[in-house]
């Protein structure tokens, strides 16, 4: 399996995204500020994925912390989390990794600061496993819903790299195929940084599943030509009404598939459900660079001085989702309802925390 991160002894050690599909490069940074900036510069990406690099960052700022009182410790602690909330906004899962880490030291805030800072590192390394299992789960939770055998569409990339190891969106895939479904995969380019091109197709090949990559103005055709049985994506925030942020081009997706009666699945976890969010509206979109979609691979092919606009997500309104598969069990409208009892339903996540007991550090 794909290891997008993991906790070594020197640091975080990432896969950097930024280079595949050519070039199999791995960083490690040996800070939480050299975590935030490839949590910036999108080294690591994916929601789940960098809510376990954010933990992991405030794990590593406080095993680095000469803070020798519980104030200044807390000080310290205020500023790790700060900079690492500060690196993209559209993915609550930043958040949610983040406030995880402040809910820990909480807990054992009375022990010695070196003991705390231990169980911190514990923490993170706990969050990571509890990844894997989690987005296993989801993977049986919507293997079902899947076709026997068919195509698949996918938009961005929702794998192994998006998360600390299986997938969200690709995860449902892999346990529909490891079921026994006869299944391929259409991987939407994902423009303008080619996530779909650059890592669903890379991860997908790696695994044998056959591919097919389209540019993101085929999709529509391909859907009216017969080829797509099902559309499966992933998120980086749901609101609580069921509304989806996901990469751009996601909504377009949903629209095409709606016209076509294709069913329109989201997968992801628990932590991307944002119950405080009530609708996409309300959902804050984060702005990119301009020369993401005025250049490509270095090479400017858009003519000096003219107006972009580079919205990294949309949203695609409930109305457009079948369902929203996640590790506690599958959502389906009305999603005010479903989406609130999956999140409340603390016996559910129980039993997926309990199965990763074994791999805890």
């Amino acid at each position: 399996m794909i290891k997008t991160l993991e906790w070594t002894d020197t640091g975080v050690r990432f896969i950097d995204q930024t280079k595949l599909p050519t070039e199999e490069v791995y960083v490690t940074c040996k800070n939480y500020e050299e975590v935030a900036d490839a949590i910036r510069t999108m080294i690591v990406r994916g929601a789940p994925a960098i809510g376990v690099a954010a933990a992991m960052g405030v794990a590593l700022g406080a095993r680095q912390s000469n803070a020798t009182t519980l104030p200044e410790f807390e000080h310290q602690l205020d500023i790790i989390c700060n900079v690492l909330a500060g690196t993209r906004p559209t993915a609550v899962n930043l958040f949610w990794g983040i406030r995880r880490m402040r809910e820990r030291f909480e807990q054992v805030r009375s022990l010695p600061i070196d003991t705390v800072k231990t169980e911190l590192v514990a923490e993170a390394q706990r969050v990571l496993v509890e990844d894997i299992a989690i987005n296993r789960a989801m993977g049986r939770n919507g293997a079902a819903l899947l076709p026997s055998s068919g195509t698949v569409l996918t938009h961005c990339n929702a794998g192994a790299l998006a998360t600390a190891g299986y997938g969200t969106a690709l995860g449902v895939i892999r346990a529909a195929i490891e079921s026994g479904k006869k299944l391929s995969v259409f991987a939407d380019e994902t423009r303008p940084f080619l996530q779909g091109s650059r890592l669903t197709a890379w991860e997908l090949m790696k695994d044998g599943i056959p591919t097919t990559l389209i540019a993101d103005n085929m999709a529509g055709a391909m859907m009216r030509l017969g080829k797509i049985d099902a559309v499966i994506v992933g998120a980086d925030r749901i609101a609580a009404n069921g509304d989806v942020a996901n990469k751009i081009g996601t909504y377009t997706v949903a629209v095409l598939a709606n016209e076509h009666a294709i069913p329109f699945y989201v997968a992801a976890p628990i932590s991307t459900v944002d119950l405080n969010t009530p609708d996409g509206a309300q959902i804050p979109i984060e702005q990119r660079a301009i020369t993401e979609v005025t250049h490509l691979g270095g090479k400017q092919i858009a003519p000096d001085h003219v107006h972009v606009e580079n919205p990294a997500f949309d949203v695609t309104p409930s109305e457009y989702v079948t369902a929203i598969i996640t590790e506690r069990g599958v959502a389906q409208a009305p999603y005010l309802e479903s989406l609130s009892k999956l999140v409340n339903n603390r016996e559910s996540a129980k039993n997926v925390s309990q199965t990763t007991s074994s791999g805890l550090p």
